[in-house]
């Protein structure tokens, strides 16, 4: 084989490796976020419509005991105004894989929304959506707000972000010891992976429960323009 078929072929080869890769970067940077803002928009339609349809719960001496989250299943949508006001999105059950592919995932096992301990939440930094692309950008005093279709739930963030390895479980402790707190309380997680690219760290931001209010009452100050 002659040196002029190899160095053709070597560049064919280069070429194609290349084309390859282009399209893996489409694939990361376009396609995938194009399903996963369906994907979360419909998950927020169905909180719409659930919450739409909605009975009043019948009065009783002793209040039922909450429903449960169910795996995989959307609750609550989250609005960030520091993101943007345009930026909201699901809140689901889990953080499994398939899960985090439909938007934001509570660490099963973590607080209830608006209760007493650490309600923790994930979110992909980038693909599938971008989610917490911004992360960095959130600082102390930023409202992180929630509603799960009959309260709204305004939290105030405290500290962050604030940089960690994947092993670190503590960040989302009833009440995490690097966060600041010393006493139980109404708290908030958020976690994403870092480098923006990678996930050899966490960013982590803490926020605790400022205020709650009936959805019936409107939107919080915090989402007003």
């Amino acid at each position: 084989m002659s040196l002029r078929v190899i160095v053709r072929t070597f560049s064919e080869l280069c070429i194609t490796v290349g084309a390859v890769i282009v399209l893996f970067v489409v694939y990361a940077l376009f396609w995938t976020g194009v399903r996963a803002d369906r994907a979360m928009g419909d998950q927020i339609d169905d909180l719409h419509e659930q919450w739409a349809t909605r009975q009043p719960a019948p009065r009783a001496s002793t209040p039922a005991p909450p429903t449960p989250y169910r795996n995989g299943q959307p609750f609550a949508v989250m609005y960030i105004p520091r993101l943007g006001f345009t930026w909201n999105k699901p809140v689901l059950e889990g953080t499994g894989t398939g899960t985090l592919k439909k938007g934001l995932g509570h660490y099963t096992g973590t607080a209830r929304l608006g209760q007493p301990g650490n309600f923790s939440v994930a979110g992909h930094r980038r693909t599938y959506g971008d989610p917490f692309k911004d992360f960095p950008r959130l600082r102390r005093g930023d409202a992180v707000v929630l509603t799960d279709g009959t309260t709204w739930f305004t939290y105030r963030i405290d500290k962050g972000p604030y940089k960690t390895v994947p092993s670190d479980v503590e960040v989302i402790d009833a009440v995490p010891r690097k966060s600041g707190y010393t006493r139980p309380g109404r708290y908030l997680t958020l976690t994403t992976c870092d480098p923006e690219w990678g996930h050899s760290h966490r960013l982590i931001v803490w926020a605790h429960l400022d205020s709650t209010q009936p959805v019936e009452a409107g939107e919080p100050k915090a989402l007003r323009r």
